[in-house]
């Protein structure tokens, strides 16, 4: 089979421009003749900071957020609150909230949701270590930051019972969710910040809830 344009060089940048979400054919080709058309050192740099993203880049021991460090600054934050945990689904939840300018509290980026029919059970997600956060007794309130999905619903039973289970939680902690201002069948990162800064504020418990 031929190639679909000139230059196999062209061809080959079309193809992997196209691997990125929501990057088609049509838009890797404009991407990649823009790039053709701007000063060579920007293209050295976009390649560069893709190169160094990758092979730079951690994810922090404690919440596994994408970090710099073994630690990642807002975990280290002096200012924050650490005995509040927000429990997200992904490091884009973790932008959206912070976006928001109304939670000083820690997260836990689980790495994806319960879901069964994709064959996502509970041991390919950061429950545990979520688990062990709670058991080691420095954590007052757990804030299930879920996206108002079947996903998001299935992981924050899961979450619950696993935390409520007997020798886990210590005395008085606190479970919540966010106030359902968030629209059932919303991913947490398409709504708006005015609606998921209310509904940090307006968390409600979980166990009300069910």
């Amino acid at each position: 089979m031929e190639n679909e344009f000139s230059s196999s060089l062209l061809e080959n940048a079309v193809t992997a421009l196209s691997r990125l979400p929501g990057v088609g054919r049509k838009t890797a080709l404009r991407l990649a003749l823009h790039i053709l058309r701007r000063p060579e050192n920007e293209a050295r740099e976009i390649g560069q900071a893709l190169i160094d993203l990758r092979e730079n880049i951690r994810y922090c021991r404690v919440c596994h957020n994408i970090s710099e460090e073994d630690v990642c600054p807002i975990c280290s934050s002096p200012v924050r609150k650490l005995n509040v945990v927000c429990v997200v689904e992904n490091v884009r939840d973790v932008m959206s909230i912070e976006a928001t300018g109304q939670y000083d509290g820690v997260y836990h980026v689980l790495g994806g949701l319960v879901s069964p029919i994709d064959g996502i059970g509970p041991d390919l997600l950061e429950i545990e270590s979520l688990v062990q956060r709670v058991a080691s007794g420095t954590v007052d309130e757990v804030i299930l930051a879920l996206s108002a999905t079947m996903e998001g619903d299935t992981t924050n039973y899961y979450i619950y019972r696993r935390l409520t289970a007997p020798g886990i939680a210590p005395e008085g902690l606190k479970i919540t969710q966010l106030a359902r201002g968030v629209s059932v069948g919303n991913e947490l990162e398409y709504t708006d910040e005015v609606t998921l800064g209310r509904s940090l504020l307006n968390r409600t418990l979980f166990d009300e809830s069910y």
